[in-house]
């Protein structure tokens, strides 16, 4: 598919805007959910995705083949949402989409349900809290299933940076989890 992309980018350079409506159509999902990850708001998302593409339209031609397309895409996106929680100042992160999570399976009990929907608030406010660096290496990882590499690409650092960006969140957050975990001392009284 990054073949593919090129070319649909080569197209888009040339003036092709038949390409260009391809692409968005290809990577607009991708991107607003990415987006929606770091940012945690479906309107602010919705607005970077567009100005995402935007930038990608208007940078078609300095654009250079090399099948990474998704890396430099996303790497746009990036740099748009780290923009946005800079002026905010506030780092907030949707890990989960709450109403599919929130359906009762058959057979599940109420009681199972409740504590599967403490499970992702307990996850979504740990992840929250990660840096902003983290926080995005995680999204792309496990949301994005980007490898190491096109992680490196789009945070623009190395290999051996995100594998360290990865362990770090993930030593932050079993701890944050942990202790989450554990009863306080007044419902073990109760």
């Amino acid at each position: 598919m990054d073949h593919d992309d090129d070319i649909l980018m080569q197209r888009t350079a040339a003036g092709d805007e038949r390409a260009f409506r391809q692409l968005v159509a290809r990577w607009q999902q991708p991107v607003f959910a990415f987006l929606l990850h770091m940012l945690g708001s479906v309107e602010e998302a919705e607005d970077l995705a567009q100005d995402t593409f935007v930038k990608v339209f208007d940078q078609a031609g300095r654009y250079r083949p090399a099948g990474k397309f998704r890396s430099w895409l996303l790497r746009i996106a990036g740099n748009k949402a780290r923009s946005t929680l800079r002026r905010r100042k506030v780092l907030r992160w949707v890990t989960f989409d709450a109403a599919s999570h929130d359906q009762a399976t058959p057979g599940d009990d109420p009681g199972r349900s409740l504590e599967r929907r403490e499970t992702v608030d307990q996850v979504r406010a740990a992840v929250s809290e990660l840096p902003e660096r983290q926080r995005a290496a995680v999204v792309l990882k496990r949301f994005q299933g980007l490898s190491y590499q096109e992680i490196a690409d789009i945070l623009d650092t190395t290999v051996p940076a995100v594998e360290s960006l990865l362990q770090r969140a993930a030593a932050t957050l079993r701890l944050r989890l942990k202790g989450a975990a554990q009863p306080s001392a007044r419902e073990e009284v109760s």
